[in-house]
């Protein structure tokens, strides 16, 4: 009798498999097998490419004369440590009573190519092999995506595009990792003194390194403007409010080249000048120029994706991407949550329309249940689908992480910070129910002789989604205790109360309004920000743009640097090999003297690997093979050429002098022992 064969990534999933499968089936060493299926599992990856050495024994050997190293045919090999569960997966994978074959493997192109290594490294032939493609871990969704499996030949555009990255990484790593510890190694090893260190680099980690770099250097090379406004303090029926002058069209000072921008003074003089010029007619006072009110909806955030979640978890917990990665793949594994290595921060179609059965299961959840049960009663899951959290073209593999509403039971046994980042996706989840919060803005202009002044004011007159959006955990500010969340603050936007704004509306155009006094408040301009390990994962997700408005990011279309699956690992091995140094409490990531000269070396040499532009472009080219745009072929010739033209690049380059004084320029910012060591091992060469 023959029997079909699941294969899973994990032997955890492989487990949740066999249990929706209602096998019954009997544990055996590296599979479970019943009388009508075998579910066995991989650990991971049990394939990996070989070291240039397996080609030849000249490649073990770092030098000029054998790069670029470029293979025609490239060779892979088992993992020696799980070498016993591959022998067993071999094994099955080739057992005549096994005619069909379901890969099981994480529904995303690194999943894909665990199995085609494994498969290929197997031998396997003359089997139906069949994908399936889920989204979360629960009964029904493996149960669906086993019925509606697809022949894996429809995946084989998505594997070409997987062996190629794994290339890609491989040659590009290889060669100018070589040619640059061969051409430069000894000049970075020498002026950090100590054990003899290659130089690395790669197609996306030295791309990373690249703005770290950079944005500390700006932040170096900037320097503090101070400037000084002018502000009114306006009476309005025994409260007061601020006015903010501002050298529009019709200012004594409109376009002078005293101001700093439109709403400053570069010195305070200039500015004691303006209030001493409006101060002559006493008493003072000024009249409403303009009055503008308006209603304003502020919709609930679109949901998360991977991206988005490991910065918010970043700003909430002060845990890295790699840890925030690590605990939603718990939370997948565990039932809670949909497949978290998505980049889409949407619904699909089929998916909102079974909504419901999300949402319903949340009932049971202590810390949102009623935050449930209203999205239930008020109905707008019934539309979902016609609204801007769903669409279908903006996913690729995976839609949004969302919570499934099932394996509730499984909390208790996770960490707090597990907990308290389940019971965000969940709140993020749960508000695109909730109807949009409402503010209410007024915006007033009033004249002092031909000065303008301006002032705006932003009130919460319905929390809609906020009312439901807060952790329970969270600390609540005074701020949002009186109805001022921050998400109530925009720019030059402040927060009024009950009484404030009454009087306000009762204001028209004319009316004359006694003031106070006018004062200067100084201010000075603020350097870049330094990134912290979630801005920097979204600025790689955005191809080195760090940009904060989620809706515009959500408008940016193409690939950025890395992938969801990758970036955080990414970031991993850039502080493990200390180029890139993490501040845990902070999180804030800032690069090490070596990783500094790492910067220079490249930028002498490879420059265009630090482009984070090019480097995005080459994620975008897998995109393309994978959806067919391309061809495999297309892609490698291109990676090949690019590979030998910047290695011939290295070879001919001779910066070694030119360096020194790059180096010196950067050392004088370490303390000892970093700096120490340098400067002594420099002092000893001269």
């Amino acid at each position: 009798m023959s029997k079909a064969l699941y294969i899973a990534e994990k032997p955890s999933v492989a487990q949740e498999f066999a249990k929706a499968l209602k096998s019954g089936g009997q544990r055996r060493d590296g599979y479970i097998e019943s009388d009508t299926c075998v579910v066995t599992w991989c650990v991971g990856h049990l394939v990996t490419m070989s070291y240039p050495e397996k080609y030849d024994m000249k490649y073990k050997r770092w030098s000029l004369d054998t790069l670029p190293f470029l293979p025609h045919d490239f060779k892979y090999e088992v993992i020696p440590g799980v070498e016993k569960q591959f022998q067993i997966v071999k094994g099955l994978l080739n057992r005549p009573d096994i005619d069909t074959i379901y890969v099981c493997t994480d529904s995303g192109r690194e999943g894909e190519y665990i199995y085609r290594l494994v498969a290929q490294m197997a031998g396997v032939k003359d089997k139906t092999q069949k994908r399936v493609w889920i989204d979360s871990q629960t009964e029904e969704e493996i149960l669906r995506g086993i019925r509606e499996a697809k022949d894996i030949s429809e995946y084989d555009n998505l594997a070409a595009a997987a062996y190629l990255r794994a290339k890609e990484d491989y040659l590009m790593g290889i060669n100018f990792s070589r040619v640059l510890t061969l051409r430069y190694g000894n000049s970075v090893t020498n002026y950090l003194g100590g054990k003899y260190q290659a130089v690395s680099v790669g197609r996306v980690m030295t791309c990373v390194l690249g703005m770290v770099v950079r944005r500390e250097r700006e932040i170096r090379a900037f320097v503090k403007t101070p400037f000084y406004r002018v502000v009114s303090s306006i009476a309005l029926e025994g409260e007061s409010f601020e006015g903010e002058w501002r050298a529009v069209e019709g200012s004594r000072y409109f376009q002078s080249p005293v101001l700093y921008k439109e709403n400053g003074f570069k010195k305070k003089e200039d500015a004691q000048k303006l209030i001493c010029e409006l101060s002559t007619q006493q008493p003072l006072i000024c009249t409403v120029e303009k009055i503008e009110r308006k209603k304003e909806n502020k919709n609930p955030p679109l949901l998360f994706n991977l991206a988005e979640l490991q910065n918010v978890c970043s700003k909430l917990f002060k845990i890295s991407p790699d840890e925030t990665l690590s605990i939603v793949q718990d939370l997948y594994e565990k039932k809670l949550v949909t497949y978290p290595r998505t980049d889409a921060r949407v619904l699909s179609t089929a998916v909102a329309k079974e909504i419901y059965k999300n949402i319903s299961g949340l009932r049971n959840y202590p810390q949102a249940g009623e935050a449930a049960q209203g999205a239930l009663e008020l109905g707008a899951y019934k539309n979902i689908a016609k609204t801007r959290y769903t669409n279908d073209k903006q996913i690729t593999d995976h839609y949004a992480i969302i919570p499934t509403g099932q394996g509730l039971g499984a909390l208790k046994g996770l960490s707090l910070t597990a907990q308290r980042v389940y019971e965000t996706i969940v709140r993020r989840f749960l508000s695109i129910f909730y109807p949009p919060a409402v503010y209410q803005k007024v915006s007033l202009v009033t004249k002092m002789e031909n000065e303008s002044f301006f002032s705006s004011f932003k009130v919460l007159l319905s929390e809609g989604y906020l009312k439901i959006a807060a952790n329970s955990f969270a600390k609540k500010s005074m701020a949002e205790a009186s109805g001022k969340t921050p998400e109530s603050e925009g720019e030059g936007e402040v927060s009024c109360d009950e009484a404030l704004l009454a009087a306000l509306q009762k204001l028209k155009k004319g009316d004359i309004l006694n003031i106070n006094g006018l004062g200067i408040k100084e201010g000075e301009t603020s350097p870049p920000k330094r990134y912290n390990s979630g801005s920097m994962i979204l600025a790689m997700e955005n191809a080195g743009q760090l940009i904060e408005d989620e809706d515009l990011r959500s408008q940016i279309k193409g690939s950025g640097i890395g992938t969801s699956a990758t970036r955080a690992e990414i970031l991993k091995k850039l502080f493990n090999i200390r180029y890139l140094s993490l501040n845990k409490k902070t999180q804030v990531i800032t690069p090490t003297l070596q990783g500094e000269m790492i910067y220079d070396v490249v930028n002498c040499s490879i420059r265009q690997l630090l482009n984070p532009e090019l480097t995005a472009s080459w994620e975008k080219g897998l995109t393309y093979v994978a959806e067919g745009s391309i061809t495999e072929q297309e892609y490698m010739d291109k990676l090949e050429r690019f590979v030998r033209i910047r290695t011939k690049q290295v070879e001919d380059s001779h910066f070694q002098y030119a360096l020194r004084q790059f180096f010196d320029a950067a050392a004088q910012y370490y303390k000892k022992p970093e700096r120490e060591t340098a400067m002594k091992k420099r002092q000893n060469t001269l």
